[in-house]
């Protein structure tokens, strides 16, 4: 009986740091998120990526190509279902989203669009990189991203969620969510690099 209660007591202690630990990581994690762009604001580099999802994430992304963000525009993730046609006429693309984007169809999740996007970066040399995604996303994508592109920089330029009908509850909840895919996706991309290297 004595053996039992030091381990239960270690076990207590454990999971009552644990969880304060993760309840503390969650609070930095909510504040240091971005804020998402405004039309005023700015970016360039060498191309720029969309990652679908909800909110409105490939507006932002067509207006910054229109305006020379980039040379070429990679809208990833699109549903197979969709046309370039049918994207040009829902987001207002002109001459610009007729001869310079690129929509990959392959991507099903954050870790896909990294991939499509590496293979599309490659395939074009480019060095620098406008990421425009929901703010709540951006830590996890450019996580991703830099796992997959080491050496191109990237442009955070994160836009609003679609939150107007969302309660506070809600959101907290998909931070939440968000926040525990955040840290698989760190320990996930540093013990591939630590293997890598090793």
């Amino acid at each position: 009986m004595r053996a039992k209660k030091p381990r239960r007591s270690f076990l207590l202690s454990a999971v009552f740091w644990g969880a304060l630990l993760y309840g503390f990581g969650f609070a930095l994690f909510m504040v240091s998120l971005p804020r998402p762009s405004t039309a005023q604001t700015t970016a360039k580099a060498d191309a720029i990526v969309a990652l679908t999802g909800e909110g409105d994430r490939l507006t932002p992304a067509v207006q910054l190509l229109e305006q020379g963000g980039g040379k070429r525009l990679c809208i990833t993730g699109v549903n197979k279902a969709t046309s370039k046609r049918d994207l040009k006429a829902l987001l207002h693309g002109g001459a610009s989203f007729d001869c310079c984007a690129d929509l990959g169809f392959a991507a099903l999740d954050t870790r896909g669009n990294a991939e499509e996007t590496a293979g599309w970066v490659r395939s074009h040399n480019y060095r620098s990189l406008v990421v425009v995604t929901a703010a709540y996303h951006m830590p996890r994508s450019l996580v991703e991203f830099g796992a997959q592109m080491p050496d191109v920089k990237l442009v955070p330029y994160p836009v609003a969620a679609d939150e107007a009908d969302a309660s506070s509850w809600q959101n907290i909840k998909r931070l939440h969510g968000e926040y525990a895919k955040y840290l698989a996706s760190v320990i996930r991309t540093s013990f591939d690099g630590f293997v890598g290297r090793a």
